[in-house]
């Protein structure tokens, strides 16, 4: 089997890290739409796919993409939901959404030994919707003046025993990211109304 990645150089160090397979050929494309979906493979894993623009290119093949925001009813048929937010692959085991395509999940995740949870299909899976609570609440606490990221992040890390702060989870995954899914979460819920905090970091760019 013949796996594509379209990815970063961050999420290909983490997919290195869960290679088992030997008899699987994983090949790896950095931020080209066309040379990733021109590239001949079994499976593609489009990890840089772009939320906001609904774009998939082969229709005749599985494709993950991750997709925390939209449901697998907002994508094509073929499509495969998998959090892969930064520092998420890594973990033991990867959250998957999916209608239609639960043999071919199955199928799939058996040849590359991988461990995976399926998650409801709705927006945020399971661990980002946590994480992008965490988050907000912690701007919450900074707009209150409460503590510095930096102590907020080192409570967090020793009450709760989380790898990473919620300041530090925002810069590894990317604030806009956490923005755009409590924007869509806050839809459905008014307790993940985003901080208005946290809206200004997006709006100035802060990493």
């Amino acid at each position: 089997m013949t796996v594509i990645f379209r990815c970063n150089e961050y999420q290909q160090q983490e997919v290195l890290k869960k290679i088992k397979a030997a008899e699987v050929e994983f090949v790896f494309i950095k931020e080209n739409d066309s040379a990733f979906y021109s590239t001949k493979g079994d499976v593609y894993f489009d990890l840089l796919f772009e939320e906001n623009k609904i774009e998939v290119l082969r229709n005749d093949v599985p494709v993950f993409v991750n997709s925390v925001l939209h449901t697998c009813n907002e994508l094509p048929l073929n499509c495969i939901r998998i959090n892969a937010w930064n520092g998420f692959l890594e973990r033991e085991i990867i959250e998957i959404a999916t209608n239609n395509n639960l043999h071919t999940v199955k199928e799939i995740m058996n040849k590359l030994g991988w461990k995976y949870l399926i998650t409801p299909d709705e927006p945020g899976m399971i661990t980002p919707r946590i994480i992008a609570m965490i988050v907000n609440e912690a701007y919450y606490a900074l707009e209150d003046e409460v503590s510095t990221p930096e102590e907020i992040d080192i409570a967090m890390k020793l009450g709760t025993n989380y790898p990473y702060g919620p300041f530090e989870w925002s810069k590894k995954i990317g604030i806009k990211n956490i923005y755009l899914l409590l924007q869509k979460l806050c839809m459905y819920d008014k307790r993940y109304l985003p901080c208005k905090l946290l809206k200004e970091a997006v709006l100035n760019n802060v990493k």
